[in-house]
């Protein structure tokens, strides 16, 4: 039988709802800040089992409080995911029909591109070839600004990735639409986008897996087939 949901675990659930995600750091801040305010029962380290009396209570919903890596710094993160809706029709009440071509577009060119990014240059050159109804630059800047707001897309220097939040989201439907590039960290298990691959296996790894694993090691070893890791590791002199 489910734990009993408390007004703690209530208010927890609001609050990540109202954010959609929340970095782990914060997350443990509000789950200890819920139980004090709420005076339930409180341990630091029972963050997942707090949430997993949570998730019991949205299983009828179709709904799940996920845990997620962030591929930039290796930090975990929570996001509230809705699984009853599968591909992008989750993101469906929010933007119109060729808004939604051009992120797929735009997913299209991240998955497909060699480090998990894509220029604004090139996005905005799809603007004017959606076949729903096309898209002037100055719009499609603005949708994508949209896109970065509610947390499908990071931007950093003019280069667009996919927020952690739509990895979180939007893991299976990548893992299947996909399938012949999109691949799980070797490490972590979970999907990347942002990753280093092996020139002899090909297996990949996210930047954050590859910097822990190999910290150790003097003469970085591919985790499967044990060759010579060719690529450099993020943060150590070369």
């Amino acid at each position: 039988m489910a734990a009993q949901m408390t007004d703690a675990h209530r208010r927890f659930l609001q609050v990540l709802m109202s954010h959609g995600i929340m970095e782990g750091s914060e997350a443990r801040k509000l789950h200890r800040r819920c139980c004090e305010v709420h005076k339930v029962y409180y341990a630091h380290d029972k963050l997942d089992d707090f949430i997993s009396t949570i998730n019991s209570h949205l299983q009828p919903l179709f709904m799940q409080i996920r845990k997620g890596m962030s591929e930039g710094d290796g930090r975990a993160h929570y996001a509230l995911v809705n699984l009853a809706e599968t591909e992008i029709t989750k993101m469906a009440s929010d933007y119109t029909e060729n808004e939604l071509e051009l992120f797929r577009k735009t997913m299209d060119l991240i998955i497909l591109s060699e480090n998990g990014f894509a220029s604004s240059t090139d996005i905005l050159n799809l603007a004017d070839q959606l076949k729903t109804k096309k898209m002037k630059k100055k719009e499609a800047e603005q949708v994508l600004k949209a896109f970065v707001e509610d947390k499908w897309l990071s931007e950093r220097n003019g280069e667009y990735t996919l927020h952690t939040r739509c990895i979180i989201e939007m893991e299976q439907y990548i893992l299947s639409n996909y399938q012949d590039v999109a691949r799980k960290c070797n490490i972590c298990h979970s999907l990347a986008i942002q990753s280093q691959v092996c020139e002899s296996c090909g297996i990949g790894i996210h930047l954050p897996c590859v910097r822990k694993y190999f910290k150790a090691q003097t003469e970085p070893r591919c985790p499967q087939c044990n060759d010579f890791w060719m690529c450099d590791i993020p943060g150590t002199k070369q």
